[in-house]
């Protein structure tokens, strides 16, 4: 008589969250087939019910401050999972509520679009959350592709619109070929490894057994995937196009939590699974970080547009998160390591708040048949409402590194990050390049507050759209004014993480 072989229960406790996710978007897609356009803002307010949801489990869970590893090793329930989820649904709730109307003005909304707009907002961020959780190769680039495919879906959204169809084309293609990259560098550390576990996989390399040509291949592919969904020099092409093509709502989508989710799996890969390589993945690294600068920040002024001005922006934002990334490990020193990796989450935070609040303000300038993409649609803004213009300037002046905004703190942190591993020439340099940048942000800023408004139209927008507004400019301020916690915070999280 055979035994049978005894199988693992798997957990399903840690990825509480993201089941009662894919049951809640798919509740609310079947729901949205049955409302009328009227009813369509039943599906926005239970899209943000289940927002709070999530947060109320992830929060609990960050609260236990615990480890948990499931399904067999593919996905781990950590402290900086859990916080970063938090944020990532701070962010998407913030983007659907500066989305709504403008979504509505243009149809995204009504007809045979319905809820889809919401739907596949939550589907993006469900790959997102795998993407921040995963503890596989495998699961991570699962999660990559469903945040793709969503968001390949949401570009296209308006089918009717060249300049949309031809974005999702480009972003299509070019993600495509960016998982071709991911993809097999990943299979190389399979080949060279036998395994798919990032922590089997840092044993395996710790060990020293494997040939170095082998992973510093595939390690090269790798980071190139990885450069391509954070939007770093020379994987940036589809950056501004992107951004710019797409409908505004879908480019806060691309350009808000994705940026958190990516940062998570940079902390799986290439820390905790191939921290004994770090001299290999630093160089590389250090190389996009000093390009991104560069080309954002001198690209940015030659802008029109603002929305591609936003995009080269991120791209020179990237730049610092890229320098706290790579300001982990000085040799084999790894005193440095906890504040440097807390101060690049920190930054990508920073980042992600403000950038959603700047986009949230051209969603506010926008109305039905016209849309602010242009540098020259915020002239006299601080004459159609001094209040918005205001919280525009500090927003910019974050982006800008102006104390005393949360940007400026971001900044403060990752170069101090840098000037502590001694690199004193690439802390200068991103200076430089911080007060080059500072220009661009300067000129709209000069747009608001002293020129004549070529539009006198009254800024209509929904009540919790100016609310939530507000309170993005308001945390802005305050977090910078007071940085201490939210720093506290992600030190605590890589410290318990990383075990450091």
């Amino acid at each position: 008589m055979t035994t049978p072989i005894p199988q693992e229960v798997v957990n399903l406790v840690p990825a509480y969250a993201e089941i009662a996710l894919l049951i809640g978007a798919s509740a609310i897609l079947l729901i949205d087939m049955f409302l009328s356009k009227a009813q369509r803002s039943f599906t926005y307010v239970l899209s943000l019910l289940m927002l709070v949801v999530l947060a109320g489990i992830s929060y609990s869970d960050f609260a236990a401050g615990t480890t948990t590893y499931t399904f067999h090793g593919m996905f781990v329930s950590d402290p900086m999972a859990n916080l970063l989820k938090l944020f990532t649904y701070l962010t998407v709730g913030m983007t659907l509520v500066y989305s709504r109307q403008y979504a509505g003005d243009r149809e995204m909304l009504s007809g045979n679009l319905g809820g889809e707009f919401y739907v596949l907002a939550l589907f993006a961020m469900l790959g997102q959350m795998i993407m921040i959780s995963a503890s596989s190769l495998l699961s991570i680039y699962l999660g990559v592709e469903l945040m793709s495919l969503s968001l390949y879906a949401l570009v296209a959204m308006r089918r009717d619109n060249v300049r949309a169809t031809e974005a999702a084309m480009k972003y299509f293609v070019l993600g495509a070929l960016a998982s071709g990259f991911l993809l097999y560098g990943m299979s190389m550390l399979y080949g060279a490894t036998g395994t798919l576990d990032i922590r089997e996989i840092a044993t395996a390399v710790g060990a020293g057994t494997i040939k170095p040509i082998v992973l510093v291949f595939g390690l090269v592919f790798l980071v190139a995937g990885l450069a391509f969904k954070l939007g770093a020099v020379p994987f940036h092409m589809w950056v501004p196009d992107v951004y710019d093509g797409a409908p505004t709502a879908v480019t806060l989508l691309l350009g808000g939590a994705p940026k958190i989710a990516t940062f998570a799996i940079c902390i799986r890969l290439l820390v905790e699974g191939l921290l004994p390589l770090a001299f290999d993945w630093q160089q590389m690294l250090m190389v996009l970080a000093v390009l991104s600068l560069v080309v954002g920040n001198v690209t940015a002024i030659a802008q029109t547009n603002i929305k591609r001005m936003l995009a080269y922006s991120t791209i020179a934002q990237i730049g610092f998160v890229l320098l706290g990334l790579l300001a982990g490990v000085v040799g084999t020193n790894q005193t440095g390591t906890s504040g440097a990796y807390s101060s690049a989450m920190y930054y990508v935070l920073t980042y992600v708040l403000t950038t959603v609040g700047t986009f949230g303000t051209l969603m506010l300038l926008s109305r039905a048949g016209f849309d602010a993409d242009n540098i020259a649609d915020f002239k006299g803004l601080s004459k159609r409402s001094g209040w918005f213009a205001t919280v525009m300037t500090i927003l910019l002046f974050s982006l800008a590194g102006v104390p005393p905004m949360m940007g400026f703190a971001a900044k403060f942190a990752v170069l101090n990050s840098v000037l502590a591993t001694g690199q004193i020439w690439l802390t200068v340099f991103a200076v430089m390049f911080s007060l080059i940048g500072a220009f661009y942000y300067l000129r709209v800023i000069k747009h608001i507050w002293f020129d004549e408004p070529v539009d006198n139209a009254p800024l209509a927008a929904p009540a919790d759209m100016k609310l939530v507004l507000s309170l993005n400019g308001l945390a802005i301020v305050a977090l910078g004014v007071l940085p201490g916690p939210l720093l506290e915070v992600s030190l605590r999280t890589i410290k318990a993480t990383l075990a450091i």
